[in-house]
């Protein structure tokens, strides 16, 4: 059903994320950087370190009316959301033909009734495309892409358990049937929560559970293997039972453990099946601390050891001076996790073997491994292409995409070991 509920008002002197706001704040929209498109230039640049390559930029696709946030890629065709309020507010769905080089637009959805769009994904067999839109009405949009470069909108599930916004949705097959995580903003006293929603029908969605969560916010979650895991900002990460670990079911999960990563402002997580080894021991976990539009960011990787769901533990952690972490992608297969920089661009790390274990030298006061001094750092890119505020990446073949609030989308080479990495046994 569609709520045409007001929109709520984007407040232009908010010029900082807020620490205590989530990822980038819901009310931030107009900045220095939209009055002076891609003046901004950051004050402390990232400087890689000397083990770390470059990746080749093969094209890039230009947005300048408006902010662009998440991407996701389906064969030959990306589709890149939008955020927030430039010279156009955030509201368009921009649809990229990727075949080539230089990712070229060939269409784009304007969604009604929505100031900022967030997460987009396509679902498992490419039927569908979910996009997340905020602020009230909080909805998804549930398309048919029978045509991908034409999607038809088939339902807008909106409650009012998703309002005002929904800021993430995860869409995840469990037990044969589909499902979309949403992550619902806290507002006017009513904390953060999280929605399942089957989806199965998509013309008919029906609320499957929801529950309070999160400190402020419930961020985002990840879905594998009868697993929910779900990013709780300042309660760390928890670990859910939805099937896949005794009695748990979607309509409800049983939780397993958690843990507070340090820091706090847990963002995404990312549980990494190692695809040669078929060791499932770590879940990845993005913190997003303040930053400034085009010009800064702070917050590190965690990797927290989930050997025992009851008890994960942080372990490691990588660290980039001068710029913080958002959205990640993982190489399972050959072990490289991707992370999106935001002003540190694009940055590629060494994840195979073990993360746990390291040399003194290596090791942070509190004990953690420490994988920007262990040389862990692959390759790094967009670092040499002017300003970028990269907000999410995404490895489909042989080709790296990434989104840029300033300059739209990228795609890149992969990165590569170097000829004399063991990466099966990597030495700090």
């Amino acid at each position: 059903m569609v709520n045409h509920a007001r929109a709520s008002h984007i407040n232009p002197r908010r010029m900082q994320i807020d620490s205590d706001r989530r990822g980038i704040t819901a009310d931030l929209a107009i900045l220095t950087c939209a009055l002076f498109t891609f003046a901004c230039r950051s004050d402390n640049p990232v400087t890689p370190p000397t083990t770390s390559r470059a990746l080749t930029v093969i094209g890039a696709g230009a947005v300048v009316e408006r902010y662009t946030a998440e991407i996701w890629v389906l064969g030959n065709v990306a589709y890149t959301t939008t955020w927030g309020n430039r010279s156009a507010p955030g509201d368009a769905i921009k649809i990229w033909d990727v075949a080539g080089n230089v990712p070229t637009l060939v269409d784009s959805v304007i969604v009604p009734n929505a100031s900022t769009l967030g997460d987009i994904q396509a679902s498992d067999d490419g039927k569908l495309l979910v996009v997340a839109t905020e602020f009230s009405p909080g909805s998804i949009m549930i398309y048919s892409l029978t045509d991908p470069l034409k999607p038809q909108l088939i339902s807008r599930y909106t409650t009012a358990l998703t309002d005002p916004g929904v800021h993430t949705a995860e869409v995840q097959r469990v037990d044969g049937r589909l499902y979309a995580f949403l992550c619902v903003d806290p507002a006017n006293g009513n904390p953060a929560r999280l929605v399942i929603v089957d989806i199965t029908d998509p013309a008919s969605p029906t609320q499957a559970f929801t529950a309070q969560m999160g400190s402020p916010f419930v961020h985002d979650v990840f879905v594998r293997d009868g697993i929910l895991i779900t990013a709780l900002w300042n309660q760390g990460m928890t670990v859910w039972d939805i099937g896949g670990a005794g009695a748990g079911t979607v309509a409800n999960p049983i939780p397993l453990g958690s843990v507070v990563t340090v820091g706090g402002k847990a963002h995404n997580v990312w549980w990494f099946h190692n695809g040669v080894t078929g060791e499932k021991r770590y879940v990845f976990v993005g913190e997003e601390g303040p930053g400034s539009i085009g010009a800064s960011s702070s917050g590190d990787i965690h990797v927290v050891d989930v050997s025992n769901f009851t008890a994960p533990r942080e372990v490691a952690f990588f660290h980039l001076d001068g710029a913080g972490t958002h959205n990640f992608s993982v190489d399972e297969n050959r072990g490289i996790l991707y992370a999106a920089y935001y002003n540190g661009g694009v940055r590629a790390i060494d994840i195979t073997g073990d993360m746990s274990s390291c040399d003194a030298a290596n090791k942070s006061s509190d004990g953690r491994c420490d994988l920007a001094k262990m040389g862990r750092e692959l390759a790094h890119g967009l670092g040499d292409v002017g300003p970028v505020y990269v907000w999410g990446v995404q490895l489909v073949g042989s080709s790296l995409y990434a989104s840029d609030m300033l300059n739209g989308i990228w795609k890149l080479a992969p990165a590569s070991f170097p000829p004399d990495r063991n990466r099966l046994s990597f030495k700090p």
